[in-house]
């Protein structure tokens, strides 16, 4: 008779395996995606390294992981936000300003989610060429072990499950904003304008002036909060909202939150 998990016992592993995320999750907000380590993450869940590789066989699925969940939480908060608006504008101002809040929260993290590359993979090096005599002719010789197997060459930066789900972030939330900026401009309340460039420019203006290297440096709960409502109100008129509403909308989303 096989094997059959009591539903207890899912449950108790599906706690561990988001235990071992959420840690996970503290070091790359605190330190960067480069920081989840096995060693380390075990640490900071208090259970053995050996545990942790049961549920992730390799650093790489445990980064994965991470920005698997990163995906979803900011695609989730960016739905909420934008659904509890009144409007499609003020949807479309709620979800920015929610955005730019999740990014300020979670700096490190969101700043490699959205602006570093991945690791590169290092590239095999070429096969020595054969041997010659003094006189420039080929030595021929018994092959090597390994050589004459065809090999695939190695996957540039970013073609691996952590680049792809990088991108996967990037398209989601850009995804997230077009459909916004769509409904507002179907409903009168934005000039036409490319949904998907302007949605990617948000996202750009977003990191940049918040967390990227030339964004000011942190300065407490207050600074961080006025913050958030000036990359929103920018982002608004650059969107074509004229100035006076576009203020009215973030003092009224700010009220809101």
């Amino acid at each position: 008779m096989a094997y059959r998990r009591t539903q207890r016992e899912t449950a108790r592993l599906a706690a561990r395996h988001e235990a071992i995320v959420a840690a996970a999750r503290r070091l790359a907000c605190e330190s960067g995606l480069g920081a989840v380590q096995i060693a380390p993450v075990a640490e900071r869940a208090g259970i053995a390294a050996g545990t942790v590789y049961r549920y992730f066989p390799s650093k790489d699925d445990l980064v994965a992981a991470v920005v698997s969940a990163a995906t979803e939480r900011e695609v989730a908060a960016i739905r909420a936000a934008a659904a509890a608006a009144p409007g499609a504008l003020s949807g479309l101002a709620a979800a920015i300003m929610a955005f730019a809040s999740g990014t300020l929260r979670a700096r490190r993290l969101a700043f490699a989610m959205l602006s570093e590359e991945p690791p590169p993979c290092l590239p095999r090096l070429p096969p020595h060429p054969p041997p010659q005599s003094a006189e420039g002719k080929s030595i021929n010789r018994s092959p090597l072990a390994g050589e004459g197997k065809s090999t695939k060459p190695p996957p540039l930066a970013g073609e691996g499950r952590e680049g792809a789900g990088r991108l996967t972030f990037r398209r989601k939330v850009g995804g997230e904003f077009e459909g916004l900026i769509r409904a507002a401009m179907a409903a009168g309340h934005l000039p036409d304008q490319p949904p998907a460039a302007m949605a990617a420019g948000i996202i750009g203006a977003t990191v940049e002036g918040l967390v990227g290297p030339l964004a000011p440096a942190p300065a407490g709960p207050e600074a961080e909060r006025a913050a958030v409502q000036e990359i929103t109100l920018f982002a608004l008129r650059a969107l074509g909202v004229a100035d006076a509403r576009a203020r009215g909308l973030v003092m009224s989303v700010a009220s809101n939150r």
